[in-house]
């Protein structure tokens, strides 16, 4: 069974997306996960994800309103097999706790999963508008299409 972690600094836009698409993506594809996501801000513990990214989840058909943002825990590197942060600030914050290279090898930006190395981030749509989200999303969805890709290349499901 797969077990994947999004991050992203406050846990209430991009990672609870990501975590929706993912989710709904294996589910569709009959692939065993385990899927969370949180963040590194303590301001959003307990919140739900911000209503523009219900929103954009919703005109997906994908319900992410029970989510609820919660802080990176160092436990997480034993719990997740995959760790996937949305740009260059969730990568060092993500390293920073990490007890060394065992920990670091599940560690990548989600974007990674399209363009290979190129570490390009997602954008925070939080100051954004709606078109900011719908792009999130977007990204989000092209980068779990790609690991889906790779799980059924791979027959590793």
């Amino acid at each position: 069974m797969k077990k994947i972690l999004m991050v992203c600094l406050g846990n209430i836009c991009r990672s609870p997306i990501a975590e929706g698409v993912m989710r709904e993506k294996l589910a569709q594809n009959n692939i065993p996960a385990v899927v969370d996501s949180c963040g590194f801000e303590s301001f959003h513990i307990g919140d739900a994800p911000d209503p523009r990214a219900i929103k954009v989840a919703k005109e997906n058909g994908i319900d992410i309103s029970n989510l609820r943002a919660r802080l990176f825990r160092r436990q997480d590197f034993e719990l997740f097999d995959h760790i996937f942060v949305m740009d260059s600030n969730n990568y060092r914050d993500v390293s920073r706790m990490s007890s060394g290279e065992s920990d670091l090898e599940k560690v990548d930006y989600l974007m990674n999963l399209v363009y290979p190395g190129k570490n390009l981030p997602i954008p925070d749509p939080y100051s954004g508008d709606m078109d900011d989200f719908r792009q999130t999303y977007a990204m989000a969805e092209q980068a779990v299409d790609a690991f889906i890709q790779r799980i059924k290349k791979s027959g590793n499901s």
